[in-house]
């Protein structure tokens, strides 16, 4: 190192541990101070070391400057837990030892708590073990919507309502930054299916975009102060999202002011001069290969390298671009690598292992309960007959980026085995699936009909069935990739064994594993009815902690379940609206959604607009198989007083909440407004507030909601703003969208 490499490098020690020593907490995004250390430090880059910092040096992570101490970044996925280690340039696992982590539920597991408290639980323990692992970015959570059943990754994701999405996400974004590891929100935006995801373009409305769409990922940037954001694969009118001019340069750093850094998803950049200007800051993932058979250096071939570096050096990009990547990357440094406070973090503690439960049992969402089937008491005599591959199935391993290696999984059967001491538990796989990969399903392993038979034989002795079926995270079910769900009925011929079941056993419960709504035409087959999701490495015992009554539950569904496909709103339209179509195809060929031929430019037009989920139903009066915030309990809640009470800028809604059953449990009052006679279409009724209680059998208690008039407003298309219109609005309270106590209504002037 030559003397003024020394001089440089001192000069940035300096800085860092001035800037560390005069503040308390230097992770402020507004700080003078540290964005006077950031200017010092870039007037001492080169141009080259400037370029560097903008893409990958490996799988998950990006270089820093050695020469003045600046640190490598690493990233991790994802939402769920902390990913095993990857090889430096290729997919493989690195076979690390110590990298085992704790599985927590999945977001659609989170977001059906209706619980923000738990939200921010969630988010710290994931980020402590983040930061454990010596993680700077946390590559989640994920919010996009929930527009169609048939979206394999719905289950990274928090449900179809932007005022519940954007709830929730806020505390877990603020819990994951407490341990100075940035959260990375993502997909940003319009990422609403697999299938074709890197090519696909979506048109959609403003109004759409604006009410739909965007919300949870403002609230993650104005509200929560994301640190980091992820791209998109998709394209929007045209343009690939990761670097679009009006989705990244506008409204994410201008209209939101965001200070954060832009990460590509991994190959979603397309274009130097687009990712230049539109706002991308740090290139991820380019080629997928790592270093390529064919080049000495691949990282330096990726969009923002080489290519960059050069129109940096002949004047046809401005190095003030650059510059302004370079001050967002290192103000994410200073906020979590060169941060001197941040925690050690910590991993597979017990405290983690009981948020994991907590949030599990809370999410688990009890969908029908004929006769009271649930909960079942652990007594002598008892036969328990627990069939299905579900039931013993790891459900962390798979599904694309977010799959885990978690330090032990919890199965069902293990779980009501540990519970149930009294009761005699058998099992029988009933159904097989075949193992997966990315990118194909392999055949079963086992023989279908002998599976069936003894499955058949074990119920028919049982006293109780208890079914654990669904999906699995896997190819063409709930997975990340190129394809998404390929049929909305349960796969593997669960439909048939359940019916062979019912004919022998008529007191049948039915375990729902899935991160997605799916068809029901069994319904009436069943007594008992559980949604469980994804839940972890405490999956086992949130599950028999519902079932066996110890945990009542109170879940409530972040997304409604259609009885038909056709009767969602995406769906209905046909191909064109989903999944798409290819423009330069003849009409006669639009509906050829075959893998095995797929459209080289699909394009799909959003035509249910600003109706999705149970706006739609609502709307167009389709009956759902199960509507968004539904979830029965164990006990019976009574919501009475309803009031409201008008105020200047605002207007709050009380009720009285009654816990009137012989068991103590938490509801969720939900408050929908909604306005007749508007100038423009809107929803019957749209969710502004909610608020979990919990009451002691007998107790009851007040609940009071306040809701911004500001929040009624609809995006304008014709001023391109938010326009609140006046008149009068109609407020429904109750437990669900479909199930309101009273209606009010309220004047806005």
């Amino acid at each position: 190192m030559n003397n003024s490499s020394k001089f440089n490098f001192l000069i940035l020690i300096l800085l860092t541990i001035t800037s560390c020593s005069k503040s308390k907490n230097i992770n402020v995004s507004n700080s003078e101070e540290v964005e006077s250390k950031i200017d010092s430090i870039i007037s001492l880059l080169t141009l080259e070391e400037k370029v560097d910092l903008c893409h990958a040096q490996s799988k998950f992570s990006t270089r820093g400057v050695a020469r003045l101490g600046i640190p490598e970044i690493w990233m991790s996925d994802g939402p769920h837990g902390v990913r095993a280690e990857v090889s430096w340039d290729a997919w493989d696992y690195a076979g690390w030892t110590n990298d085992s982590i704790t599985a927590f539920p999945a977001l659609s597991c989170l977001a059906s708590t209706f619980n923000p408290k738990l939200a921010e639980e969630y988010g710290f323990s994931l980020g402590e073990e983040a930061r454990y692992r010596k993680k700077d970015i946390l590559l989640g959570p994920g919010v996009n919507i929930y527009r169609t059943p048939m979206n394999g990754r719905n289950f990274e994701y928090m449900g179809e309502d932007p005022f519940l999405a954007s709830t929730m996400v806020v505390p877990y974004i603020k819990g994951v930054q407490k341990n100075g590891v940035a959260a990375c929100v993502k997909h940003f935006a319009l990422n609403n299916q697999e299938q074709w995801r890197e090519k696909i373009n979506v048109e959609v409305s403003d109004r759409a975009l604006y009410e739909i769409y965007l919300p949870a990922f403002k609230a993650a940037v104005t509200e929560a102060n994301t640190w980091a954001l992820m791209g998109a694969y998709n394209k929007f009118r045209g343009q690939y999202t990761t670097h679009h001019e009006l989705l990244t340069k506008k409204i994410l750093k201008g209209d939101w002011k965001y200070d954060g850094v832009v990460v590509s998803d991994w190959s979603s950049t397309h274009n130097t001069d687009e990712a230049a200007y539109n706002g991308l800051d740090l290139e991820m993932g380019t080629g997928t290969d790592g270093l390529g058979s064919n080049t000495n250096d691949y990282y330096s071939q990726y969009y923002l390298a080489n290519p960059f570096l050069e129109k940096l050096k002949s004047g046809e990009i401005p190095e003030a671009i650059v510059n302004d990547k370079v001050r967002r990357i290192l103000r994410l440094m200073y906020r979590t690598t060169m941060s001197k406070n941040r925690p050690f973090g910590r991993i597979n503690t017990k405290e983690h292992h009981t948020v994991a439960r907590k949030i599990a049992t809370e999410g688990i969402v009890l969908l029908k309960n004929k006769n009271n089937f649930f909960p079942i008491e652990d007594k002598q005599g008892l036969t328990i007959a627990v069939i299905g591959e579900n039931a013993t199935r790891s459900m962390t391993a798979g599904g694309g980026s977010s799959e885990l290696k978690p330090k032990f999984e919890t199965s069902p059967l293990k779980g009501l085995k540990e519970r149930y001491k009294n009761a005699t538990i058998v099992h029988s796989i009933g159904y097989g699936s075949g193992p997966s990969t990315y990118d194909k399903v392999l055949p079963s392993p086992y023989n279908s009909d002998s599976l069936r038979a003894e499955a058949i034989k074990v119920a028919k002795t049982a006293d109780i069935v208890l079914f654990v079926g669904g999906l699995t995270k896997s190819h063409l079910q709930d997975s990340e990739g190129n394809l998404d769900r390929e049929q909305f009925d349960l796969p593997f011929g669960q439909v048939e064994l359940l019916n062979d079941i019912k004919a022998l056993n008529k007191k049948i419960g039915f375990i729902l594993v899935s991160g997605n709504a799916v068809e029901m035409p069994w319904l009436d087959s069943v007594d008992g009815l559980l949604q469980t999701w994804y839940l972890g490495s405490m999956a086992g015992h949130a599950i028999a902690d519902v079932i066996s009554g110890d945990v009542n539950p109170s879940g409530k569904l972040p997304f409604s379940f259609p009885k038909k496909l056709k009767d969602n709103g995406a769906v209905s339209f046909g191909p064109e609206s989903y999944p798409g179509i290819d423009l330069a195809l003849n009409e006669s060929d639009t509906t050829l959604n075959l893998e095995s031929n797929p459209p080289v430019t699909p394009t799909q037009e959003y035509k249910e607009g600003i109706l999705v989920g149970y706006r739609w139903h609502d709307t167009k009066n389709i009956e759902p198989q199960f509507a968004f915030g539904y979830g029965l309990s164990y006990s019976n809640f009574e919501l009475s007083d309803i009031t409201v009470n008008n105020n200047k800028d605002s207007f709050t809604v009380s009720c009285n909440v009654e816990n009137k059953g012989d068991v103590n449990g938490g509801e969720v009052v939900q408050v929908y407004i909604g306005k007749s006679n508007s100038k423009v279409e809107r929803a019957i009724k749209e969710l502004k507030g909610f608020s979990k209680i919990y009451l002691n059998k007998g107790e009851k208690q007040s609940v009071s909601i306040t809701i911004d008039k500001a929040d009624l407003a609809f995006y304008d298309e014709s001023i391109s703003d938010w326009n609140l219109e006046k008149g009068d609005y109609e407020i429904y309270v109750g437990n669900a969208s479909n199930n309101i106590s009273k209606k009010l209504s309220v004047t806005i002037h």
